[in-house]
């Protein structure tokens, strides 16, 4: 191999980051949501479609994001143990009613 052919490289391909689509089930944390993605899979055995629920800790900068909005989530660096995702941007605000729900559930919850 000669210098030229090492030098004439490509430019960096930057990866697309991963974004998923979810609701914010707890903003108790200052500047994180736990935001909830739910897929559907099929059943190993029974092969029917089953519902899974996965909780992604996610950074909220300004702390905008309330319970039952609906939002997305792209990966980012590490900020901490569990966080590795941040909020780009919240796609639909929860009705009052939604929120109201969300406060008397937390008032249950010891």
């Amino acid at each position: 191999m000669t210098d030229q052919s090492m030098q004439t490289s490509q430019p960096e391909k930057h990866r697309t980051r991963a974004s998923k689509v979810g609701v914010v089930v707890s903003d108790r944390m200052d500047k994180t949501a736990v935001v909830a993605v739910e897929r559907m899979v099929r059943h190993a055995t029974y092969t029917r479609i089953v519902r899974r629920t996965s909780r992604f800790f996610a950074h909220d900068e300004k702390n905008d994001a309330k319970v039952g909005d609906q939002v997305e989530i792209v990966e980012t660096r590490p900020m901490s143990k569990n966080k590795r995702w941040r909020i780009a941007r919240v796609i639909s605000r929860a009705t009052e009613k939604g929120q109201a729900l969300a406060a008397l559930e937390a008032e249950e919850t010891p």
